[in-house]
Parts: structure tokens; sequence; C-alpha cells
């Protein structure tokens, strides 16, 4: 069997990294360089394990296997579709796998692989990755490596940017702080002679694409991708070093809750209703009264914190206590004022703070040490069936957004912030009292005052 090899997939199959990306433009060789490099692989090393990952079986099926069939000779391969796995005479096996979902990693828990390969990289989230790196390891001393290939784009392009691009210059070997090594080896559609040889007017379908899928798919510019949401975003404009914020400016907080993660916001509004988002909270695994302890310790006791943004869902009832979230968190000592829950006009609302007026200047301005939404808005991405909406995953990127998302609408709209404690009885909080106990109706008239009325009551 002759292989051959543009230049660029010459420099993967060479690369001995023990963290390889291989990415950047569509139409690289990077699928193709996967498969010669495994195939090589399992030739010289006897025995040996490596799994090839896609995001889904779908896309697996109908790239990789498939493509392998193709190139593999079969007098040294044997496809077995039951388990997915690819054999080789001397005992080497290539199993075929993907992780639809964050869970799906888990079934490799007990596995051990020489090499790991993904395709397209940024469609995996950071944490699928981290955890089947562990799966690397084995008793034998052949080369243990993790061997990917991506385009710009897919949830996980933050993360791989971070890992791969940002810290050195392409075509360089590094050593993170934890040991190890990393190359990105950029691969663009030029480097591909033989796929323009075969299909010359490829070139032509990228270069009619609009901008921002051309400059991801056909230059491999990690700055801007497909599906990006927020496209006007750009750190050089809506960033700034932190500074001390005038005492009269108006300052909010604003906060996206859940078990799994708080994402607390505190934005300053100055004269000209320019917003400053000045200090973030985003911690995970707090229960309510650890959340607003949390909020209440990173707020100086001589701030003023005007109004507190927290979204409806926050008033939802349990089911088993009768007693909303919102109630909890009054109860230690962080009251809200409802926002609108409207994706999609939240949404462009963002959209209008990030937009630059005609002096070149946005609305909204990120101090640099707020590092989980500088990190986090400008990889939402649009979803397919709502164009003027964000996907909801991965999930451990849209808490800091919503909680933005609940002052923009806030700000585009703004109400007064509920009266003082003891001035009003909201109907929420009439309805609170009707289902509480005598216990929490007792600390309910402390704070409140004892309510005039009740839901369907004179």
């Amino acid at each position: 069997m002759r292989l051959t090899v543009t230049k660029r997939q010459k420099a993967f199959l060479d690369a001995t990294a023990t963290e390889v990306l291989f990415g950047g433009a569509a139409g690289g060789g990077k699928s193709r360089g996967q498969l010669i490099d495994a195939f090589l692989f399992a030739l010289t090393h006897p025995a040996s394990k490596q799994l090839i990952l896609r995001r889904t079986f779908p896309e697996l099926e109908k790239s990789l296997i498939r493509e392998s069939l193709a190139l593999y000779p079969k007098s040294v391969y044997t496809y077995h579709a039951t388990g997915h796995t690819g054999r080789f005479p001397n005992g080497s096996l290539i199993d075929f796998g993907y992780c639809a979902t964050e869970n799906d990693v888990f079934q490799y828990q007990s596995a051990e692989y020489d090499v790991i390969r993904f395709d397209e990289l940024t469609h995996f989230t950071e944490f699928q990755y981290l955890y089947l790196m562990s799966r690397v390891r084995g008793a034998n001393r052949y080369p243990k490596q993790i061997k990917s290939s991506t385009n710009p784009g897919g949830v996980g392009h933050g993360w791989v940017k971070a890992r791969f691009i940002d810290p050195a210059p392409p075509d360089t070997v590094f050593t993170p702080e934890r040991g190890g090594s990393r190359i990105f080896l950029p691969a663009k559609l030029e480097d591909n002679r033989f796929l323009l040889r075969a299909d010359p007017a490829y070139r032509e379908r990228l270069l009619a694409l609009p901008e921002r899928e051309r400059r991801a798919l056909l230059l491999g510019d990690w700055n801007i991708f497909d599906g990006q949401y927020f496209g006007e975003f750009s750190y050089d404009i809506h960033t700034c070093d932190p500074f001390p914020l005038p005492a009269h400016w108006r300052r909010y907080r604003t906060i996206d809750y859940g078990l799994d993660r708080l994402a607390c916001l505190w934005i300053a509004v100055d004269d000209d209703r320019n917003a400053y988002l000045y200090r973030e909270v985003c911690e995970s695994d707090l229960i309510v009264s650890r959340a607003a302890e949390r909020i209440l310790s990173a707020t100086p006791k001589d701030e003023h914190i005007y109004a507190t943004l927290a979204p409806p869902d926050l008033w939802a009832r349990s089911q088993e206590s009768g007693r909303s979230k919102a109630l909890l968190f009054e109860e230690n000592g962080v009251r809200f004022t409802k926002t609108a829950n409207d994706r999609e006009t939240g949404w462009l609302s963002v959209k209008e703070l990030l937009r630059l007026r005609a002096d070149g200047t946005p609305r909204l301005h990120i101090f640099r040490n707020c590092t989980e939404m500088i990190r986090c808005l400008p990889l939402l991405q649009t979803d397919p069936l709502r164009p003027t909406d964000t996907k909801t995953e991965p999930h451990e990127i849209t808490h800091a957004p919503d909680a933005l998302r609940g002052f923009a609408i806030y700000y585009s709209r703004p109400s007064p912030p509920e009266a003082a404690a003891g001035s009003l009885w909201s109907p929420d909080l009439l309805e609170d009292y009707e289902r509480a106990g005598e216990e929490e109706r007792e600390y309910l008239r402390r704070r409140y005052g004892t309510p005039a009325a009740l839901p369907g009551k004179g």
C-alpha cells in the first residue's frame, strides 16, 4: 500500500507532543491525516489500542468509519460493525466511539488506550476531553498521545482556543504548567493539493460564504466562527482595565442561579447610561444559603445596590415546601427584583449594549478581571431552529450570559425596584404567606408587617 500525504499531514504524523491539534480551515486534510496516522501506528506497534471519536455516531459512521473502509487494505484490516472496532493481524485495535452527552465518557472509565483521537475537537466539551485524557495509559512503552483535528467553531471553540491556539505560535511545542507538551498545527485549503486537484470549485464555494463563515472555514480564523451568536463582541473594544467607580453611579446585582452554578454580576451605570460590569462571582454547587452568603460577602458593606435582579423562575414554588427560591434568598439576606424572561428580547438587548455607536464606543464595558463573562459571552452559539435565540448548551457557559441578559432586559425597560421591606405585600408574597406554616408566617410578618389581604379575600 502506498500512502501519499501532504506536508501538513506529514507534520501531524511526525508530531510527538503529548497533545496535538491539527486544524483550522476546511479541506486541509485533517480527518484523512488522522486515519493515516492511526493506520501506521497500528501496524508499527503490535497489540496497540486506539480510540477515534466523533460527537455522535451518525457523524462517525458517515465520515471516519466509511473513509477507513475505503482507505485501509482489507488484507490487514477488518472492521467489526457490532463493536465498532477495527482489527489488525498483529493484534492492534482501533475503536470508533462517540460521546453525544457529557455522561457518555463514562462508558470508557475502565478502558486503556495508547492514543485517543478526537475528530472535530470543538464539538466536544472540555470536561469530555479532560476525562478521556485519563484513559491514555498502559504498561507498554508505546507513545501515549491525544491527537485531535478540528475546524474553528462549535461548543468547544473557546476552551480549544485557550488550550492550543492562544498559548504559543503555530507549529511550536510548548509545555503547560502541569506538564506534558502541546502543539497546534494549522492547516489551510491550499495545503491540500489533492482536494484542490480533485474539486477545483471547492475554494469558490468557500469564497461565496458570508464573511464570518468564510474567515473561519477558508482562513482558519480562530477569532470568529460559524454559529457565534455575539459576533460583535470584541475583547479590545468591550473590555477595559478596572478603575475606581464614582460613588454616585447606580449599581445593580444580577444573578442566574441553579444548584449547578451561581452567576452573580455587579454592574454600574454612569450618567450617560453606559454600563460597566465591574465584579462577578461564578461558583458551582452552592445551596441557597451559601449562594446568598457568597453574594453578600462579595458586596462591600458601604456599597449601595439599587436593585438585585433575578429571573422569574426563582419565584416558582417547590411542590414539597410550597416556597420559592426567591423567598429562601430573602430569608438569607438577598432580596430580588423580578426581571422578564423573554430570551429573545433579552439577547437582543445584550446586542444593543454591545453595538457600537457613531463614536465607535459601546454601552457595555467589562472589567478585565471579570474573566468568566469574557470567556463565556463570545462562546454562545445561535440556535439553528430559532436564529434570534442562543443554544442552551453547553450549560457551563450559559450562566454568566444569562445573568447579563436579565440586566439587559431590565436596562432596556427599567422599572423601579420593589418597595422596602415592610411597606409592600406583593401578590407573590401574599401567596407565599397563605401557603406557609406558622413559623414561616411569623418570619414574613416580622419582615413585611401584617398583610392587609390575602388572595381571594377582602
